[in-house]
């Protein structure tokens, strides 16, 4: 008597694996998403925004040249909601600002490692400067950083380096962080964005000159990769805000 086949497979029944036809169009909107998240918190909307507010209110100077009663407030009110919209998207696709931002990384020891790094900078700064006058002197285009027309007294230098501190050293390091981390998960990868986000830091720069945008861009660069390495902000945050300080220091003092 013949047996009767039923072409089964002895043993417990394994689903052929069959790819979801949903997952590609996933990962569409997941780059599309974390791509207008990007230029959400890239500071140019917000910026823009800002700027025809305070414009409206009367704070835009008359003859078109820069401010500190007009730049001050744009920028902290910037850093604000930049910093703000950053904590919400986390919150929002179940990422934790703790992790993203410090890594359970010591604070006190990421401070200390981020004092010496300022000296770097420095060194990578004066470094860059040196090179492009020698070898491409016409990229110092701009005679006189009109940043350094914000600084007229003691009062406006104070002032400044607190905008100097919370829109540069906090605004900026949160902001990168949160775009490497955008572009390692959704864009390719967390280089990628380095490269990039560098670029666009430095092209931000301009209005100094386009030595000052390249140095720049390698400053973002420089922060990006300290940030790559151990995870948390605290120490390219440290830096920057020192560097940005010690800048309208000197200035200052070689100015009076």
């Amino acid at each position: 008597m013949s047996e009767f086949s039923t072409g089964v497979p002895d043993g417990p029944f394994e689903p052929i694996p069959v790819a979801c036809p949903q997952a590609p169009r996933r990962r569409r909107q997941e780059r599309v998403c974390a791509a207008l998240e990007i230029v959400l918190c890239s500071g140019v909307p917000t910026q823009l925004t800002l700027a025809a507010i305070l414009a409206q209110a009367g704070l835009s100077p008359a003859d078109g040249r820069l401010a500190i009663g007009f730049v001050a407030p744009l920028l902290l009110l910037d850093a604000a909601i930049v910093v703000a919209l950053v904590f919400v998207l986390l919150r929002a696709h179940g990422e934790s600002p703790w992790e993203v931002f410090l890594d359970q990384r010591a604070i006190g020891r990421e401070a200390l490692i981020g004092l010496p790094l300022t000296l770097a900078v420095f060194g990578l700064v004066t470094f860059i400067l040196t090179l492009t006058q020698r070898v491409a002197p016409w990229l110092h285009n701009v005679p006189q950083n009109p940043l350094e027309q914000l600084i007229s007294s003691g009062r406006d230098a104070s002032i400044f380096a607190i905008v100097a501190t919370l829109s540069g050293g906090v605004r900026e390091e949160v902001q990168r962080a949160f775009i490497l981390r955008r572009f390692d998960r959704h864009l390719g990868g967390a280089r990628i964005g380095l490269l990039l986000f560098s670029v666009a830091f430095g092209a931000g720069h301009l209005v100094q000159g386009w030595d000052a945008a390249v140095t720049t861009a390698a400053l973002g660069a420089f922060w990006g990769v300290v940030y790559l390495s151990r995870g948390s902000i605290v120490a390219p945050m440290v830096s920057h805000s020192t560097f940005n300080t010690a800048e309208i220091l000197l200035y200052t003092i070689w100015r009076a």
